[in-house]
């Protein structure tokens, strides 16, 4: 049987805008089309491991209104679980503004709404589902207390948990980096985590190694088109990405930690669940948008 994963997370409806390039400060410039697509880190994360065939349930909130209902449906037709999303009547189902230039780069401006309501006491109202997972995906996009108490009640229960830490916090409490199976920043995240400067690959690694000490168990940065640095106390090894011509690299590293997680419950070592995660990545980032980019199971088996 698959083993069950539960997310803990932010559900956001994406406006996203292209243009040419990004505004410099102050300045005015033209786009050239504006979407609407179901995101959220937490969300799109789910998404993927309902995508891929994994066993998905949701905690999350949003607001009593049409983007809360699209956002759900949209999960919903993932595969996954989404009878424990709360629908928040006083609170906005939450934004985020994504502008992504010619390259497929991009800048995100976050409005939370409904997701401050992602707190504690919802989280203790649905003990049971964290009782039934096997794996505890969390981000940084919901209220920091909701997700230092799961990822504790997490462990109290003997579960696998995973952090994807972003956005980046400036720290995190000590005692939560020694209950993180696994910590899955960026290069640019891991850096901020660290206090490192150097943003060189040898900088980067020595991020990872003051991570460790830490006491995170294992460390996966992704390092963009240069793969996924992975990292432990025995080991250190470099996970090529595939060579694509990227055009949105919005919800790259949701569906990174998504396809990641799946392989995990599926019984994938971690040399298989990288390269099993890194190409659903690669897939992402060749369409637009969030949800809307990432990949079914088939087309992952077919390129591996």
């Amino acid at each position: 049987m698959k083993k069950r994963i539960l997310i803990v997370g932010s559900l956001n409806m994406d406006m996203v805008i292209a243009m040419k390039r990004m505004p410099l400060k102050g300045e005015t410039v033209m786009g050239e089309s504006i979407a609407y697509i179901p995101g959220g880190k937490g969300a799109n994360q789910a998404y993927a491991v309902g995508r891929l065939g994994g066993s998905a349930a949701m905690l999350g909130c949003v607001g009593s209104d049409s983007l809360g209902n699209e956002l759900v449906e949209s999960l919903t037709m993932s595969g996954t679980d989404t009878s424990y999303v709360s629908r928040i009547d006083k609170k906005p189902t939450g934004m985020a503004i994504i502008y992504v230039n010619e390259e497929g780069n991009n800048s995100i401006v976050v409005v939370p709404g409904a997701n401050h309501a992602c707190d504690i006491e919802y989280l203790k109202e649905n003990d049971k589902l964290f009782a039934e997972s096997d794996y505890i995906m969390f981000q940084m996009e919901i209220p920091y207390e909701a997700i230092f108490y799961g990822i504790r009640r997490a462990k109290e229960l003997g579960k696998t948990v995973i952090l994807n830490p972003a956005p980046a916090p400036d720290d995190l409490p000590e005692d939560i980096w020694t209950k993180i199976d696994y910590l899955t920043p960026n290069e640019t995240e891991a850096l901020l985590l660290s206090g490192e400067k150097d943003t060189s690959v040898e900088g980067i690694k020595r991020a990872a190694g003051m991570l460790l000490k830490k006491g995170v168990k294992n460390l996966l940065i992704t390092i963009g088109e240069k793969g996924v640095l992975f990292v432990n106390e025995k080991e250190e090894t470099i996970y090529p990405a595939r060579k694509v011509e990227a055009v949105d690299t919005t919800a790259a590293g949701d569906c990174f930690n998504g396809a990641f997680v799946t392989g995990l419950a599926e019984g994938m070592p971690v040399d298989r669940a990288i390269p099993f995660a890194n190409l659903a990545s690669s897939v992402a980032v060749t369409r637009k948008g969030a949800q809307s980019s990432i990949p079914e199971r088939k087309e992952i088996d077919e390129l591996m």
